[in-house]
């Protein structure tokens, strides 16, 4: 039989496992061996073999080989050692940069793994008779699982205890409304997928109400893994910027062909044998078109990405990094987020008292009854192992279950003595939970929540003084829930909020704070600084909102805090107007989240937008950077974000900015050294073979350049630690390209430099050598490879290296330090020079290269100190 056509017991038993106390160790071990792990098959990683053959697809280096093996073997049949030396080192030189590839592209993909298993789904699981949290892919068929809104479902389950229980699962059935679910309900052994609402399925998510489950299938052993061979694997995708990059690239592969198309005619026109000609053409396309682009993108941004996880920022996708260098408004949660996150209960208050009471470990009857019944309408727990106190759920309940047991009511004897028999879980729109629980043999309902929700619903108790009290309370930055309860004689067959939370007799408030992180304050102000407008959201009455806003430095004089309800009041037309003037929202829905986002966006700003519940989602993606809650958050906002905080800690966003904006500019550095450094390529080989009918570079010093100055300095640059001043600058425009504020100019500029000084070197070198062309080829390959090298120093910063530090970048100088010496061993090495058909050169023709290598080093700096190479945005 089929375990939603079976009893629950039958299914328990039947997986030899405890509705209490679950599966034991011993049993965890030896399912997780039988079998395996709870994971989809993924698909199946290339092989480095497949990776390395894979670098050999561009056309241009095909041609290369051919023409390199074809050399190869003239000069076999003409058994010319010299003519021997060039095709064999061209072809160890494209195999060194496959190599090269592989690694790089081995990198990223275990970066980008890193990234995956860091936030992997987790699982609530009752084990040995606790519960804990654990990976998703360690649950196996037995184990008792719990579930809540916002939840994804972690493996197929059979449903043991449901309360309002609904399931999004048209990833599996196609139904775009919620599924209502029932532990209770009987299903037919032949009963559809859609109508088992008894069971639950891996890879849907709880949209509502709360439940217990045990584990029936894992991995591919579900629903969800019978049809994951016809799913649509992800695709690799790429970000705009590298697809902008890509493009750019064909662009000027188009023109690099052209180069070397005239290149190619010229050296004909000019004598030179065709072999010869046709592989220095080609040779020179291979270095100067830059295919490798979007590549060294992917490296730099999975390096990135992988040093934003050590500050608590997991991103889930790569464009959002180009993303967070715009952000220029961040919409902020409160709790948790500005705050610590620890709500602590300090205030308490029973209807018919005269005064506030503080929380302390003895508190009075009254109040005691008063956490008493909190505490029995909270799904929060707080757990004591090994020394250590865990606070599981929601941290407001959490609080009142603390200060309980503080009191010496700990929840797990409450629950036992006065179980809960029904309820309806809390939800943002009506603000508010309620719980049936027996007390005395009576069935009492509990109801806890927003103290302006519960006003309307509480029919005795002295309302007028409890909302002075709440004011007062609020004064202090305290958040106030109230509680209410009522008797009933039967529980509804359908629980409806309208009659079960309504007619209650109002019992007490209870007052808790979260205070502000130290580091948000910090945090607010970096804000200010670099052009990005904090602002806070929250479900927190007004005053309470206030009161820590402007202690943060969110609420400045001048700035209004408004509410959700006089938001809904609020026109687009009026919001838009207002939108610039308002710095805190309190008491909002999550549609008013989206209408802020929007309202920011139609101003042409770039908005981060923070959110933990099922309900976040929609403005989370509506966001341009959505960031859902690692701790408190549920699977559902974490899946709809870019980007998740592990520790929830609004400093952690402006972390991640700063992070996005310093990445964004390596991105910027290693583009244009890259560029300028091809384009001096062509400009040398174009304009000598014009001006001397002569190809100043052979095949394989142009092959030999690229690799070894390339390269390594480009993903060198791509790790220059960000710039001090970067949180100084303005948020860049969302469409602003990566060759503004001159950049482009600059690229050509420099890439002109590098073509004309060699070229010089090359006249040079001819001169003083009676037209030697091998002098002259020794000179023009000295000065493009040391002044490609000097110049990734160059490219480190817009301001002078004299000013931040020639060698900041331990990397950079590792990496040019073995350019260099890759240099000096074709130039100084007897065998190698020969293969190279470089020779040695007098004392004065080694200090010539040298100081024109330096050039680029005097120029940029000349252009730094008067302003040519600068920051537009930057702030005055």
């Amino acid at each position: 039989m089929k375990p939603y056509s079976m009893d629950v017991n039958s299914v328990v038993e039947n997986l030899s496992s405890s509705v209490s106390s679950g599966l034991t160790n011993e049993q965890v071990e030896e399912r997780q061996a039988r079998y395996g792990e709870n994971k989809l098959k993924e698909k199946k990683k290339k092989s480095l073999f497949r990776k390395f053959f894979e670098q050999f697809k561009d056309v241009m280096i095909l041609i290369l080989i051919v023409a390199a093996i074809v050399s190869f073997v003239i000069a076999c049949v003409e058994q010319n050692p010299r003519e021997f030396f060039e095709p064999a080192l061209i072809l160890l030189i494209v195999v060194l940069n496959a190599v090269m590839g592989v690694a790089q592209e081995s990198k990223a993909e275990k970066a980008l793994d890193a990234l995956k298993n860091m936030s992997a789904p987790h699982a609530r699981v009752i084990r040995n008779g606790e519960e804990k949290i654990i990976n998703a892919d360690k649950l196996v068929p037995g184990d008792i699982i719990l579930l809540e809104a916002g939840d994804f479902v972690p493996a197929d389950a059979r449903l043991i205890k449901s309360t309002s229980l609904k399931s999004e699962e048209s990833a599996l059935t196609g139904e775009s409304v919620p599924s209502e679910k029932d532990a209770l309900a009987e299903v037919k052994e032949d009963a559809p997928l859609g109508d088992r609402c008894n069971m639950i399925y891996s890879g849907c998510s709880i949209t509502y109400g709360t439940a217990t489950a045990i584990v029936t299938a894992i991995g591919m052993d579900t629903e969800m893994g019978k049809i994951a061979n016809l799913l649509s694997a992800e695709g690799e995708s790429q970000t705009p910027l590298q697809k902008k990059l890509a493009s750019l690239g064909k662009y000027l592969g188009i023109v690099a062909l052209g180069a070397c198309l005239v290149v190619f005619i010229v050296g004909l026109i000019s004598g030179i044998e065709v072999i010869d000609i046709f592989m220095t053409a080609v040779s020179l396309a291979v270095s100067a078109i830059p295919e490798g682009l979007p590549a060294i993108v992917t490296i730099v941004l999975s390096i990135g990405v992988q040093r934003m996880v050590k500050k608590n920022a997991i991103i889930r996708r790569l464009p959002a990094v180009e993303t967070l260098g715009s952000a220029s408004i961040i919409c902020s949660d409160k709790t948790g987020t500005l705050t610590m996150n620890r709500m602590t209960l300090k205030k308490a208050y029973v209807d018919g008292e005269s005064e506030i009471e503080d929380i302390t470990e003895n508190n009075s009857d009254k109040v005691k009854n008063l956490l008493m019944l909190g505490t029995l309408c909270c799904d929060g727990s707080v757990v004591f192992a090994d020394g250590k106190e865990t606070h599981i759920g929601d941290p407001t309940e959490t609080a009142i279950v603390y200060a309980s047991h503080k009191n010496g009511m700990t929840k797990d004897d409450l629950n036992a003595k006065y179980p809960r028999i029904g309820g309806i879980p809390f939800d943002s729109d009506r603000k508010l939970m309620s719980t049936i629980n027996v007390i005395d043999g009576k069935k009492i309902v509990i109801v806890k929540g927003a103290v302006d929700m519960m006003e309307s619903r509480c029919s005795s108790g002295d309302f007028a003084k409890a909302k002075e009290m709440n004011e007062l309370m609020s004064s202090s930055a305290l958040r106030v829930l109230a509680v209410g309860y009522k008797e009933i004689d039967e529980v509804p067959s359908e629980l409806v909020s309208e009659e079960l939370e309504s007619g209650l007799t109002f019992l007490g408030l209870v007052g808790m704070i979260d205070p502000p992180r130290p580091e948000a304050k910090v945090a607010v102000a970096t804000c200010r600084e670099a052009g990005i407008k904090p602002v806070m959201i929250t479900g927190d009455h007004v005053v309470t909102a206030s009161a820590i806003a402007k202690e943060l430095g969110i609420l400045l004089d001048g700035d209004r805090a408004i509410t959700g309800a006089m938001l809904d009041e609020m026109s687009d037309e009026e919001l838009d107007r207002e939108v610039e003037n308002i710095s805190v929202y309190a008491r909002v829905s999550p549609e008013n989240k989206i209408r802020i986002v929007k309202a920011w966006q139609r101003k042409g700003q770039v908005v981060s937008m923070t959110g933990d519940g099922v309900n976040d989602a929609p403005a989370l993606k509506a966001a341009d950077i959505g960031c859902a809650m690692g701790i408190t958050g549920t699977d559902v906002a974490k899946g709809a974000a870019d980007m998740t905080l592990t520790d929830d800690n609004f400093a952690t966003i402006v972390d991640a900015v700063k992070e996005g904006r310093g990445i964004y500019a390596n991105i910027k550095k290693v583009v244009g050294f890259l560029l300028g450094t091809n384009i001096g390529e062509i400009v040398l080989v174009f304009i000598a073979m014009l001006v001397f009918q002569q190809s100043p570079l052979l095949s394989m010093q142009l092959l030999w350049i690229n690799l070894v100055t390339d390269s390594l300095p480009a993903i060198a640059l791509g790790m220059e630690p960000v710039e001090k001043d970067v949180m100084q600058q303005k948020p860049k425009p969302k469409n602003e390209g990566i060759f503004a504020h001159g950049l482009g100019v600059r690229v050509v500029l420099q890439g002109f430099m590098f073509g004309l000084l060699a070229l010089g070197a090359f006249w040079i070198g001819l001169v003083m050598s009676n037209w030697n062309i091998d002098v002259a080829r020794t000179m023009a390959f000295m000065t493009l490879s040391v002044s490609q090298v000097i110049h990734a120093f160059n490219m480190r910063s817009e301001h002078s290296i004299f000013v931040t530090g020639p060698f900041g970048n331990g990397k950079l100088n590792g990496a040019c330090l073995i350019s260099l010496i890759l240099v000096a061993f074709v130039l100084f090495t007897p065998g190698v020079m020969l293969a190279f058909s470089i020779v040695y050169l007098d004392w004065v023709q080694y200090l010539i290269c040298l100081g024109l290598a330096f050039v680029p080093l005097v120029i940029m700096e000349i252009s730094k100190a008067i302003g040519l190479v600068k920051h537009p945005s930057k702030k005055k």
